[in-house]
């Protein structure tokens, strides 16, 4: 399974690192086809979205690039494959909007770069929820909770039959001193 990752993971990567890089040459020209998706993003939330395409295209671009390139050498390879799906799909999106074509053929075209990236993404998801064979961070959430849960059930416990210990002693003495008192 170790081989296969080292294969894989590079084969995955490779189309974003050259997309990113081709992205980051072209921004200007990749802005127009971006416009409308930031401009339904800026509507719904008009103060924190950001105007500048070519700026976002040009992080697109990076983001793809560096990821990419992560995921390739396997330096935090979920982390990679999740900034790459998150970058995935508002480019689709933007670029690949089969639906929104009149001419047949440009429609087919979209429609299988649509579903060239929809199956990226399936794979970045993959790769994204692979823990090489290790525990996930969910296990040994679950685990360390179990652990502590079962101390803290052993601590009451122990509490309880200290404190069970303690009030016979409690009553013994009272016992005791009632036997004592006259009358």
């Amino acid at each position: 399974m170790a081989l296969l990752r080292r294969v894989a993971r590079p084969m995955l990567a490779s189309m974003y690192i050259v997309g990113g890089i081709d992205t980051l040459r072209t921004a200007k020209d990749k802005a127009p086809l971006v416009e409308p998706v930031v401009q339904r993003i800026s509507d719904a939330l008009p103060e924190q979205a950001p105007k500048d395409t070519v700026t976002l295209v040009r992080i697109d671009g990076a983001v793809k690039t560096g990821a990419g390139a992560l995921l390739a050498i396997g330096k935090f390879p979920r982390l990679a494959a999740l900034a790459l799906a998150g970058s995935t799909v508002p480019t689709t999106v933007a670029a690949h909007a089969f639906w929104q074509e009149s001419d047949p053929a440009v429609r087919a075209q979209q429609k299988v770069h649509f579903f060239k990236n929809l199956s990226m993404l399936g794979g970045l998801l993959i790769a994204a929820a692979d823990t090489a064979g290790k525990p996930s961070l969910g296990y040994r959430a679950r685990r360390a909770v179990g652990h502590v849960g079962g101390r803290a059930q052993g601590a009451a416990s122990t509490a309880s039959d200290r404190a069970h210990d303690a009030a016979g002693g409690v009553r013994g003495v009272a016992g005791h001193v009632k036997e004592s008192l006259p009358g």
